[in-house]
């Protein structure tokens, strides 16, 4: 099996990097004739998108649920893996490559207060959609892009945001449009990662996951290329 050149596993990861979940951001509650008991999602347990929600791969899932987690009508981004044959893979094993998982985001959101066409055309100004071999410094299979849906309006939505944008960008667009499979989210370490204050070990030292992604963002030049691709289309660039 090849190995994947991971520009942000050898940008930022230190000793917890790999850390099992305990706490997964779901927490769902279920009221049954004994009572109510409290089931803790497990990471890396499938599960299918349900209305009004939509999954994308965009390259390094911390970016896209930072960005997405902007949106207004946008209730919850979470981050994880879909595409692959393989059950319940790790991490590591994603971005090691050969499970055919990309890392992608789940975006919960309210179709009274943004589109699911918006939403795509949002997505695909904010990736490089014309690189088929990953995205900005991250390579390899698991950092390539994808649209998954579960349904014929999603895919009509899809296809149109899709048109559009190769018809602003003037070039070829790769992003395929794909049936969806089960959505694995990753553990708890990398939920919400660009916004947490917990102190992890860089390449440079301790610092806060919010910090190191800023930095790990701005080395990897995403918003650098996604400007240069589409100026002031860019939803997520100042």
């Amino acid at each position: 099996m090849a190995q994947v050149s991971n520009c942000r596993l050898h940008y930022l990861y230190g000793f917890d990097g790999s850390k099992t979940l305990k706490h997964f951001k779901r927490t769902r509650w279920y009221l049954t004739g004994f009572g109510l008991a409290v089931l803790a999602g497990i990471a890396a347990q499938p599960k299918m998108a349900m209305a009004a929600e939509v999954t994308v791969a965009g390259g390094c899932f911390w970016c896209v649920e930072s960005d997405f987690e902007a949106v207004d009508g946008v209730k919850e981004v979470v981050s994880g893996f879909t595409g692959g044959t393989v059950a319940s893979p790790t991490y590591k094993q994603v971005i090691n490559g050969g499970t055919g998982h990309l890392e992608a985001v789940q975006i919960d959101y309210d179709p009274s207060k943004v589109s699911v066409r918006q939403l795509y055309d949002m997505f695909f100004r904010s990736i490089d959609p014309t690189d088929a071999g990953g995205q900005f410094c991250d390579r390899g299979e698991s950092y390539t892009t994808a649209i998954f849906v579960t349904n014929r309006p999603d895919r009509e939505a899809a296809e149109a945001a899709k048109a559009a944008a190769e018809k602003d960008l003037g070039q070829k667009i790769v992003t395929p449009i794909l049936d969806a499979k089960p959505f694995y989210p990753a553990d708890a370490y990398h939920q919400d990662y660009y916004k947490q204050d917990k102190i992890v070990l860089t390449r440079f030292g301790p610092q806060s996951k919010a910090k190191a992604y800023k930095k790990y963002r701005d080395a990897c030049g995403r918003d650098q290329r996604v400007k240069q691709l589409w100026g002031s289309a860019a939803p997520f660039v100042n």
